[in-house]
């Protein structure tokens, strides 16, 4: 695996482990900005892996899928995950956003469901930068 690639995919295992060590601690919002956060770097590795291109300079999730996609890479098996984790960048965190506090607008449901989806797209990326 390409270096830069590399030091994204394990930031990105990183990240997942971040979300999930905050599922425990009750910190659920940010369990769900870290879910997408880990989806984010992983995806960025593998744009530089797969395409051997710089990433675009978003934080949105589907914008780097559509980049893989035209790239070549069908993206449909985890676009659903996609979609439900690109709004927590911001709704997690922005009381605007969220319409009221993100910390108090969050439940366990869906942190839990954030993590999910973030392991299943994170395993779906190791398979594809794997020869």
């Amino acid at each position: 695996m390409r270096e830069e690639a590399e030091h994204w995919f394990k930031e990105a295992l990183n990240e997942l482990e971040l979300a999930k060590r905050l599922l425990e601690l009750d910190y659920l919002n940010y369990t769900c900005f870290h879910s997408h956060q880990a989806v984010e770097k992983a995806l960025r590795a593998l744009i530089i892996q797969r395409l051997r291109v710089i990433p675009p300079k978003t934080h949105n999730l589907i914008e780097l899928a559509e980049r893989l996609r035209d790239g070549g890479l069908p993206t449909n098996e985890v676009m659903d995950d996609l979609k439900d984790l690109n709004p927590h960048y911001l709704v997690s965190r922005y009381p605007d956003a969220a319409n009221g506090v993100p910390s108090e607008v969050y439940s366990r449901r869906v942190a839990e469901n954030c993590v999910i989806m973030a392991t299943r797209v994170i395993e779906w990326i190791r398979r594809l930068l794997t020869p």
